[in-house]
Parts: C-alpha cells; structure tokens; sequence
C-alpha cells in the first residue's frame, strides 16, 4: 500500500524518443495526491507525451513511472523490474482516467451507453450499477436530461462533458486532461471549464492537465510546470511561475501565450 506521503505519480528518469527525436528526455517529476498540476509550454515539448506514457499509449525507451507506489509498465520478477505483461497494465491503468482533446466518444452510443460500457467490462459492474454511477455523473457535469442523445445531437461542449463523466466512471486516482478546450468553440470553453473546477472541489482527485489557457491554469492549479525539449525547466506555484517566471525560455513563451489571447 502507498505510504500517505509518495507521490502517487513518479516520473524516475524517464526518456521517450521516436527514431533519433527525444520527445521526453531523462524526466523526472513527482506528483503528490489530489495535487492540480498544469503543463504548459511550446507545441513539441513533450506535454502530451507525458500523458499517453502515463496511459500507456506509448511505451517509454528507458526510466521507471510509478503510480500509486507501483511502477506502472514494469513489474517485480525475483527481484527485478521486467516489462508488464498485458494483465498488469490493465490493472494500473484502471487508476487512471484520460479525457483527450477529440472527445473519443463511441459515435453508436447513447451518452448514458458510452458512460457504463467500461465499467462494466473492464470493472465487471453490472449493469443497474453502473447506471446509477453513470446517471449520477451525468448529473454532475449537468448533462442528465441527454442521456439518451447520441454523440452526433450532442454540441462539442456537451460531448466533451460526457467524456469527462466517461473518464469517471471507472473511479479513477489520477485523471489526465489533454487540451480538452482546444476543440471546442470559445463560447462553450467556459461550461467545460466549470466541470473541471466542480470536480476539484467535489472529488480529491489528482490531476494532471496539459492546457494553453494560463487564466484557469492560474486559478485552478497548485502548480505549473513548464515543459521544453522533454524537460521541465522551471515549475511553480502559478502565481509564482505566471507571473515571475525566472528563465528567459519561460518569459518568451508566456509573453507570446498571453499576446496571442
């Protein structure tokens, strides 16, 4: 069992590459529990990457990642750390819940559908059960009145809200958040947000969330972590790293973030 005081995510030396490109180069990052953290930086500086290794989307070339005191693609043998087998990265990724910027939501599916499916063959919840958690989170992120409306009635906002509740469902300890705003059309970017800062409050969840809106990376996070060439060169408590970020690369990036919005 984790003791109360290890990070519950723990980056050890972990490096990523695609051919002779370094994507995440030697990082090494620690999250404690129900710690908000936001990744922000330039576009191929590692910040999704992050994510998918965590999801186990992508396999990392070296280093150790740890959840909840485990490592997460690598398992004890007599001793010594061997690559996962299938069934044991079925069992850590069930701590984890992704909401991706493209909704992913099964387009044959009702919203409802799409919310206990998992549950149910990954969890083995039956249905009536997995139902009820659905109904309730669907209430949660304001959406029970369609849940019955496919994906493709849905608005970009509400699509997005379903897969959040999806993401829920499986009760996960650490929920990652990949731009899940830059789809979505400004006007309906708020409703989004909203269920973000109502799940910080309702849930004491960890979460870990890729963004380019500093504003609710400000008021939101307990830290920001700014990511460049697969490292973190400067990390902070927002009010610290927004706005007295003390390296040069960190300055040029918020000034043309902010110029742009």
């Amino acid at each position: 069992m984790a003791q109360t005081n290890e990070p519950i995510v723990k980056f050890s030396e972990v490096t990523k590459r695609y051919g002779d490109l370094v994507v995440l180069d030697k990082l090494d990052l620690e999250i404690k529990k129900n710690e908000m953290i936001s990744i922000i930086g330039p576009s191929g500086s590692g910040k999704t990457t992050v994510l998918r290794v965590l999801m186990t989307l992508e396999k990392i070339n070296s280093g150790v990642i740890y959840v909840d005191g485990e490592p997460l693609t690598h398992m004890l043998s007599s001793g010594e750390l061997i690559e996962a087998n299938e069934k044991y990265l079925r069992e850590r990724r069930s701590k984890i819940g992704m909401v991706f910027q493209q909704f992913n939501l099964f387009p044959h599916m009702t919203a409802l559908q799409n919310c206990i499916e998992a549950p149910m063959q990954v969890l083995g919840m039956n249905k009536e059960a997995a139902e009820e958690r659905a109904l309730e989170l669907l209430e949660l992120v304001g959406l029970s009145d369609k849940k019955d409306q496919h994906p493709s009635r849905l608005s970009g906002g509400q699509q997005q809200r379903v897969a959040i509740a999806r993401a829920l469902a499986m009760r996960p300890k650490v929920m990652l958040l990949d731009e899940i705003t830059s789809a979505l059309d400004p006007e309906v970017v708020g409703e989004v947000l909203n269920v973000i800062r109502s799940l910080n409050k309702e849930y004491s969840l960890t979460m870990i969330m890729v963004t380019h809106q500093m504003g609710f990376a400000r008021e939101i996070s307990d830290r920001v972590c700014f990511f460049t060439e697969g490292k973190i060169l400067e990390q902070g408590p927002p009010e610290k790293l927004l706005d007295d970020p003390k390296n040069e690369r960190t300055k040029q990036f918020l000034h043309a973030v902010l110029d742009a919005n």
